[in-house]
């Protein structure tokens, strides 16, 4: 069984910076990412990455975020830059052995969620 820690979401002004971290427990885990949800909206995938370093990132970040992990200590980061207050959302850590699963929201394990709040 895998569980997921996240940590650093938080308030901040449009154009700051925040870094989300979420740390897995348990096997090590082949993919790993973030997916946000705002209210009354679908759940989407904002960026993913293989224990191998491949990533996918939604269109609407790419060039302001960047996803990084640790694979040692089996966590993965988000730094996210140029914040806007669209960004404004809840935070979701997930993980999968499977890369597909991950990037189709069907990933085994899901964190608590983190907020994270953009003002404008």
């Amino acid at each position: 069984q895998v569980q997921l820690m996240e940590s650093g979401g938080g308030l901040v002004q449009t154009g700051g910076s925040l870094r989300l971290s979420c740390a897995a427990s348990g096997s090590s885990i082949n993919a790993m990412g973030w997916y946000r949800q705002a209210p009354g909206k679908q759940r989407e995938l904002v960026a993913a990455i293989t224990s191998g370093g491949s990533t996918n990132y939604a269109d609407s970040v790419k060039g302001r975020f960047t996803i990084s992990r640790d694979n040692a200590k089996n966590t993965v980061y988000l730094q996210m830059n140029s914040l806007k207050p669209e960004d404004t959302a809840r935070y979701y850590c997930a993980a999968d052995r499977r890369h597909r699963a991950l990037l189709t929201a069907q990933a085994d394990y899901w964190g608590q969620g983190t907020q994270v709040t953009v003002s404008s």
